[in-house]
């Protein structure tokens, strides 16, 4: 049986990027607020920095800091208790990499251009265990076109924000295996999870022989549609991707070979990080309803490098 969620906080305007501290309270973006803020366990919200734009994915680097992915901000749509972005529009404000000084709120930008050209949608971000940083950029969507996106790495000194995997749809979440030798990533409007094993820091193995695009492998799609979000990794290796429309939690076998299904009560169930004693406790976004949720996790989670 199922557990069924427990609600920590509601009225949350589009939740994403969960974070759990070693307080019990939880890190995460509004991103239609514009916000980064502060779920303590008691359910109290309260406002750590305003970033503007559209602030997705984040994550604790090694200096203690937060950084953020900025997704440069969406046109919005409420229907009835239901919140979603739309297309890029007027609102947009350009893509950027953030750093938030979680003491005093201060927002630095560190990024707004790549190697190979401006941000355009950064999404999500995972830390290796060297202190850089893997980070997807999902781009934008338009009425009539989109961008290519990409996954990408930097440091956090400001000296390399770097392309490295491209020829990818609409890249969302990103992650690293138990060991970090590989790297997944989720696409989403392809609903496809993909893996690359990491040969060094900021580096991967393309694999030449496969007809993909983006030359990774890959490692889980569902029979019947559905999109991916954010992912994590927990304690057994579990890819743990959330997915829209068939709103839950896709835990992929870290072989790819099989998938179980966890139901969640918003159709926009869109991440996922763990917590708590023994990391046994996932916490998970509910955006379109505008919650953060909390359900027991028998496997535990993967402990981050750095956690603050």
């Amino acid at each position: 049986m199922n557990p069924q969620p427990q609600v920590i906080a509601a009225g949350l305007r589009f939740p994403e990027g969960p974070v759990a501290l070693a307080d019990g309270s939880v890190l995460l973006v509004e991103i239609e607020r514009q916000t980064l803020s502060r779920v303590a366990p008691d359910g109290t919200v309260t406002v750590v920095a305003e970033t503007g734009g559209g602030p997705n994915g984040a994550a604790l680097g090694p200096d203690g800091r937060c950084y953020l992915c900025n997704n440069g901000g969406f046109v919005w749509h409420e229907s009835g208790e239901r919140l979603v972005p739309g297309l890029s529009g007027a609102e947009y404000s350009g893509g950027r990499l953030q750093v938030v000084d979680l003491a005093d709120g201060a927002v630095t930008t560190l990024y707004t251009d790549s190697d190979r050209g401006p941000l355009n949608g950064p999404n999500d971000i995972v830390f290796d265990a060297e202190g850089g940083f893997w980070f997807s950029d999902l781009g934008k969507i338009r009425e009539r076109d989109m961008d290519r996106g990409y996954i990408g790495y930097a440091r956090t000194d400001g000296s390399e924000c770097r392309q490295v995997i491209r020829g990818l749809v609409t890249p969302n979440g990103v992650g690293l295996s138990p060991d970090g030798k590989t790297l997944y990533a989720a696409e989403t409007l392809t609903g496809r999870l993909w893996s690359w094993p990491v040969v060094a820091p900021g580096k991967v193995a393309f694999d030449r022989a496969s007809a993909a695009p983006s030359r990774g492998s890959l490692m889980f799609t569902p029979a019947a549609f559905q999109e991916f979000d954010s992912l994590a990794v927990d304690g057994a290796g579990n890819v743990c991707v959330a997915t829209l429309h068939n709103g839950g939690i896709t835990v992929v076998a870290p072989d790819g070979g099989s998938a179980r299904h966890l139901p969640m009560p918003d159709p926009a169930t869109t991440n996922i990080c763990f917590g708590g004693p023994d990391l046994a406790t996932a916490y998970i976004t509910l955006s379109s309803t505008g919650q953060l949720v909390s359900v027991p996790w028998p496997e535990g989670g993967l402990a981050l490098h750095w956690r603050g």
